[in-house]
């Protein structure tokens, strides 16, 4: 009997302690995987095109993607993606297949046309709930200036802000938190 309620104690505690620890990470998906999620539960989609060889895309993996603020605001208003850009992932979005055909050199023709053409590396690509790319953002991102850009897209604040008038409007919420504390 003490073993057996021994071996429950066990499974729960490790159960708590694999659910603590995805907290602390980034749960990244598939494109496919997340274009399926969000026809279950509709939610933006947060797509990291990356290559293998950019040291800034490392970078903003060690640094960016590990931040608990940053972790914890994807995990819950967007399905991340991790998509490499000449990776060979075939992608079917809004019935059309995609593949690294070597049409575009070593772009897979999905980042391309998620990118529209701009070939820059790390890029970020958002969708809204319906799968409409809203935009693409080019470029490393420190923590700090991620952040706005993700509270502007994933609270829909796009809809009736511009990016500059709220922007200044977030870091003076940060500022006055930040004070307060």
């Amino acid at each position: 009997m003490k073993k057996q309620i021994f071996s429950v104690l066990i499974l729960l505690l490790s159960g708590y302690a694999i659910n603590a620890q995805d907290a602390t990470q980034i749960k990244w998906h598939t494109a496919n995987e997340a274009f399926e999620l969000q026809k279950q539960k509709p939610k933006k989609i947060l797509m990291d095109v990356y290559t293998n060889w950019c040291g800034w895309c490392k970078r903003m993996d060690a640094s960016t993607f590990t931040n608990p603020k940053v972790v914890e605001y994807l995990n819950k208003y967007y399905y991340c993606v991790k998509f490499n850009a000449e990776g060979n992932e075939n992608v079917t979005f809004r019935e059309i297949n995609f593949a690294n055909d070597g049409k575009y050199g070593k772009s897979h023709s999905f980042a391309v046309a998620v990118l529209q053409g701009k070939m820059s590396y790390p890029s970020i690509a958002y969708f809204d709930e319906k799968s409409q790319l809203i935009t693409a953002v080019a470029g490393y991102m420190t923590p700090e200036q991620i952040l706005p850009i993700l509270a502007y897209f994933g609270e829909d604040n796009y809809k009736t802000k511009d990016f500059q008038t709220f922007s200044a409007e977030y870091s003076k919420k940060d500022t006055e938190q930040t004070v307060a504390k």
